[in-house]
């Protein structure tokens, strides 16, 4: 829904945009230049869906190959007792536990397609317990705001976007989504646990989560020490060193398994191929609606606007062309995501700006499309502090992704 009424309002305002330019300054060109913009972005829009039927076929075979091997399992009982404690009213035993960790274990491996139904699964066996059924559970609000706050070990689509975009290493924004994404989780735990009063000094708790901390930190502070050159070569190499090797543990797993590595390979491959060939119309959507925006001029005046508050204030400006794919975040996952590719496609895949938009996409998740989809599956109407903290996360998770981008590329 919050995808119709932003596709309606580019539109609208791109008209009354070029209605100004037209009437008060004789700019005979502007509507030409809106009309031709649908036919530039429409094929723009088929021809990176095209190109992403390779990679993406590539990488769903190899996620393929993990899942079957039985990454999710192992990842969720790494993180099952640090998870635990944060859902206090379940008890030890209640059957949500094993669909929330492998929900939360499927979206850090960018595993979309298995983490969504295994979301709606938690969701009803926690609504089972729920007390009112109209109101959202403490454990339910704590779980909507970790899958909003975007926890990624794996930004397989960013990548895939930036590779099909011309990047010369498309998985040079992997430790820095990584870093970020880990602010905007911490953000939403925090909010969350300050409602419900958890006791974030738990043992369990305090272990998992300083530990944590201290590794991110510590990595920044590494990172902060050396010189831009530096930390250029040493994130492209770790960041395609720890893929490689996650693409073998994969496969070792799945040796241990006995499975078909080749088997699982095609059979995820042929979703990747499906799924590419199914984002096409959406793709071209939203394309076509940026593409009309940005011609109307309504786009350069808002990030001019947006530019000269920050300039008042004193400071950098260069994350500004990058801004609507933060704004458009919360709201709209294809939005963000179509924002993200006009970006890269306007300014370069390895241009700042372009490397900021994958970092900000990458740094959270689609808040009002998660709440309305799961709490909308068990028929939640009143959300309680769900809302708030959702985007309290993605205020985080945005800020960490602008800061990191700085950090790594400026």
């Amino acid at each position: 829904m919050a995808l119709n009424y932003i596709w309606i309002f580019f539109f609208l305002i791109a008209f009354v945009v070029g209605l100004i330019k037209l009437i008060f300054l004789g700019d005979t060109e502007i509507f030409p230049a809106i009309v031709n913009s649908t036919f530039d972005m429409a094929k723009t829009g088929f021809e990176i869906s095209l190109g992403l039927t390779g990679v993406l076929t590539l990488w769903m075979g190899i996620m393929k190959i993990g899942e079957e091997g039985g990454i999710v399992r192992v990842f969720s009982k790494v993180i099952g007792p640090f998870f635990r404690k944060l859902f206090p009213e379940l008890g030890k035993e209640h059957p949500a536990h094993a669909s929330i960790m492998m929900n939360l274990a499927a979206n850090m491996l960018g595993l979309d397609n298995a983490a969504t139904p295994m979301g709606l699964k938690a969701m009803n066996e926690m609504q089972e317990s729920n007390a009112n059924k109209k109101s959202a559970s403490n454990s339910q609000i704590m779980f909507l705001v970790m899958n909003t706050s975007g926890l990624t070990v794996l930004p397989i689509s960013i990548m895939v976007y930036r590779a099909q975009l011309g990047a010369a290493n498309p998985s040079d924004i992997f430790i820095p989504i990584m870093l970020a994404t880990y602010f905007s989780t911490i953000a939403g735990l925090l909010s969350v646990s300050f409602y419900q009063k958890i006791n974030l000094l738990d043992k369990t708790i305090l272990s998992y989560l300083g530990g944590f901390t201290a590794f991110i930190c510590g990595l920044i502070w590494y990172f902060s020490t050396l010189s831009q050159e530096e930390i250029t070569t040493l994130s492209n190499v770790a960041s395609s060193l720890i893929l490689f090797s996650i693409i073998i543990i994969f496969i070792l797993l799945a040796l241990r398994k006995r499975i078909n590595i080749y088997e699982a390979f095609i059979d995820g491959a042929k979703d990747g191929f499906k799924i590419a060939v199914k984002i096409i119309p959406y793709l071209i959507a939203i394309l076509v609606a940026i593409g009309v925006f940005r011609a109307s001029g309504a786009m350069d005046w808002f990030i001019e606007g947006v530019a000269w508050c920050f300039t008042m204030l004193g400071i950098n400006t260069d994350f500004i062309e990058a801004l609507p794919t933060a704004l458009m975040k919360p709201l709209s996952g294809s939005g963000a995501r179509g924002m993200m590719v006009d970006a890269m496609n306007t300014y370069g895949a390895d241009s700042f700006v372009g490397r900021v938009a994958s970092t900000v996409q990458g740094a959270t998740d689609t808040t009002f499309y998660i709440l309305a989809v799961y709490f909308g599956s068990v028929g939640i109407k009143k959300t309680r502090h769900a809302l708030t903290c959702g985007l309290i996360a993605d205020f985080a998770g945005i800020i960490a992704a602008i800061f990191m981008a700085y950090l790594f590329f400026h």
